[in-house]
């Protein structure tokens, strides 16, 4: 019988975790070692994170995992797991880092592109009301 568990995102060596604080805040990076209870050893070659102790209160974990990562592992042996598994092209295609990008994007906006913004949907809002008008006639 399954655990009836539904946690699933446990603080592991090989779980990717997304940094939310810091200089290197909105990167992704691995645990390679877990210090304690409140800091695991990250680090995250391919994405330009250095190898430091993170406090976990800073981390989003995230689903991705890279397998067989051994504890303490190296610079070198993280960079070519990482890269042979492919998180950085799965990262960038889920719908969590669309959502950031999608964000700051919009963050980044000026005053007269969020007008522009506010008159494309308006002519789209109207463009959809006419079209569902003129089918339910």
């Amino acid at each position: 019988m399954p655990d009836p568990s539904t946690f699933k995102k446990f603080v592991e060596v090989g779980r990717v975790v997304l940094l939310n604080q810091g200089p290197s805040a909105g990167h992704i990076a691995v645990i390679v070692e877990i210090i304690d209870h409140n800091r695991a050893m990250i680090d995250g070659p391919s994405t330009g994170v250095p190898r430091q102790p993170y406090p976990y209160r800073h981390l989003t974990l995230t689903h991705f995992v890279v397998p067989a990562l051994p504890r303490g592992a190296g610079t070198g042996v993280v960079q070519k797991k990482f890269e042979k598994s492919g998180i950085a092209e799965k990262w960038a295609v889920s719908s969590w880092a669309k959502r950031r990008e999608a964000l700051q994007k919009r963050r980044a906006l000026n005053d007269f592109q969020r007008f522009e913004i506010m008159v494309l949907k308006k002519q789209r809002r109207d463009a959809v009301r006419k079209s569902l008008k003129s089918a339910s006639a």
